[in-house]
């Protein structure tokens, strides 16, 4: 049975989104069952109406599934994708991450493999802070997180053992080919970690 992988991310622009894609497609490449599910927006219409890109790209996603708790049950591998917002995660994600208790309170999440990304705005603009701040609630789920550290000659570039991450100059950026490939070896990587220990689980 394949690796079971929810996406679960929350974009304005479109630059998370783009991370997002990257490690889905990644994933399913490594042999994954993927999801892909953006978060709820919780804007106000005309804030995004009064931000062209922002307008453009909620129009341009209303095809992505909303995430639901279904969506993190169902998963082995959980991997959150957000904004930073002050060196915090957006607050779409925080607010649903805040609805998980239920599963939380019946052990739903424990020993699921969790691993998370972001972008700013600006350089060191939050971007290891959100990383971290995402990385709370898996401790409190009591996942096992896989950050992708310097597995890979790629972490040498893209500089953040954290989780993927990238500098969008305040949008104007989409991930290049650097950021991608962190991307992407993050999520083979998770997966990796996910197979075996779900392997070595089922043969204990």
């Amino acid at each position: 049975m394949a690796t079971k992988v929810a996406v679960i991310y929350y974009s304005a622009t479109g630059t998370v989104f783009e991370l997002a894609k990257t490690a889905a497609t990644a994933a399913e490449k490594a042999g994954a069952e993927v999801r892909l599910r953006k978060v709820r927006e919780l804007a106000p219409e005309e804030a995004i109406a009064a931000n062209q890109g922002w307008a453009d790209h909620a129009e341009a996603t209303q095809h992505v599934v909303e995430a639901s708790l279904d969506d993190l049950e169902w998963a082995d591998v959980i991997m959150l994708g957000a904004p930073t917002r002050y060196g915090l995660p957006a607050a779409q994600m925080k607010q649903f991450l805040d609805t998980t208790g239920p599963l939380w309170a019946q052990g739903r999440l424990i020993n699921k493999i969790g691993t998370s990304f972001t972008a700013t705005a600006t350089r060191h603009g939050g971007q290891e802070s959100t990383i971290l701040a995402l990385n709370n609630t898996f401790y409190h789920w009591g996942s096992i997180i896989v950050p992708p550290g310097y597995g890979d000659p790629i972490q040498f570039q893209a500089g953040n053992p954290y989780g993927a991450s990238h500098t969008s100059n305040n949008g104007e950026d989409l991930p290049g080919d650097v950021e991608r490939a962190a991307i992407e070896f993050q999520a083979r990587r998770a997966v990796e970690v996910a197979d075996t220990f779900l392997r070595g689980r089922s043969q204990a």
